[in-house]
């Protein structure tokens, strides 16, 4: 970003080259930056130049974090799992109270094993949300690998995504209330 620095109001603005012209010796321009902008790290630098000479490291990450959360999920069986087997869900062992994640590693478990009613039993927000998000995800490797748009990205608008944690949070109060039809998703 290229731009002056406005010592008249204070030497740590910085006032963008368009804004140069602007009287500043009475009132800085509402768009002056109050404080200055700071040269990157060393880690910052380091992922930085990681990124640009081998693109396909964060996707590689990311495969690797989801690699191992299906793996941890297919060995400890979590259907079988009492509500004292550790790990358990802090919020649900202090209060009673399923928490907005309850479920979850179990509807993933049952998403892996094909059963689509079991998975969304335990889970709908999820069951909803997996192929969304594997697309999303696909794309973005795809995209962050290639250095260029092979499949087109998924960009929900920001009314989508809020409607989408509304009814989240609306699943999870009706999940926790005691009468019909709301017990048939207690987990």
């Amino acid at each position: 970003m290229s731009g002056v620095t406005s010592s008249a109001v204070d030497p740590n603005y910085h006032v963008p080259a368009q804004a140069a012209a602007y009287d500043t010796a009475e009132t800085p321009p509402p768009y002056a930056y109050p404080y200055p902008v700071r040269e990157p790290g060393r880690i910052s630098r380091f992922l930085t130049k990681v990124n640009n000479q081998a693109p396909w490291v964060a996707p590689a990450g990311v495969a690797l974090l989801i690699g191992g959360g299906v793996a941890y999920t297919l060995l400890m069986d979590p259907t079988n799992a009492s509500a004292s087997s550790t790990p358990t869900c802090l919020l649900r062992l202090l209060t009673g109270f399923d928490c907005p994640g309850c479920g979850g590693t179990r509807a993933a478990w049952y998403l892996m094993h094909g059963d689509l009613p079991a998975a969304a039993r335990h889970h709908a927000p999820l069951v909803f949300a997996t192929p969304f998000l594997a697309y999303m995800d696909v794309a973005w490797a795809a995209k962050k690998v290639f250095r260029r748009e092979l499949v087109p990205l998924f960009r929900p608008r920001n009314l989508t995504v809020f409607v989408f944690l509304g009814a989240w949070l609306a699943f999870s109060i009706a999940r926790n209330l005691p009468w019909a039809p709301f017990n048939w998703f207690w987990v």
